[in-house]
């Protein structure tokens, strides 16, 4: 169970690098904000980047498992960013998604 809780914190950690890295540019492209936005959205893209190395394996697998985070935490950050209140299907596609990272991350090794 602390192996999941670790991954689980690593991925959230990498979902918002990744969300942040494109969230800026969005605001410079959409919404006229400085172009300045870019420096902290690259260096969120290369947290991102670095993050990935410390995921236990580069595989499809992590990266599948990954998505499960990356839909939850999206959908937190429309909620928290963007203002948008949460509907009951978008708690249970967060909670499906989640539960299938833990099935991919936690499946037995087949050596």
């Amino acid at each position: 169970m602390l192996e999941l809780l670790k991954l689980s914190a690593l991925f959230a950690i990498t979902a918002i690098a990744e969300i942040v890295g494109c969230y800026l540019p969005w605001l410079v492209l959409k919404q006229g904000k400085s172009a300045l936005w870019l420096i902290p959205a690259a260096l969120s893209l290369a947290l991102f980047a670095y993050l990935l190395t410390l995921h236990p394996s580069a595989s499809g697998r992590i990266y599948a498992a990954y998505g499960g985070m990356y839909i939850a935490v999206a959908l937190l950050w429309l909620r928290w960013v963007d203002g948008i209140v949460l509907t009951r299907w978008d708690w249970i596609g967060a909670a499906l998604a989640l539960t299938g990272m833990a099935v991919i991350a936690l499946q037995p090794s087949q050596s």
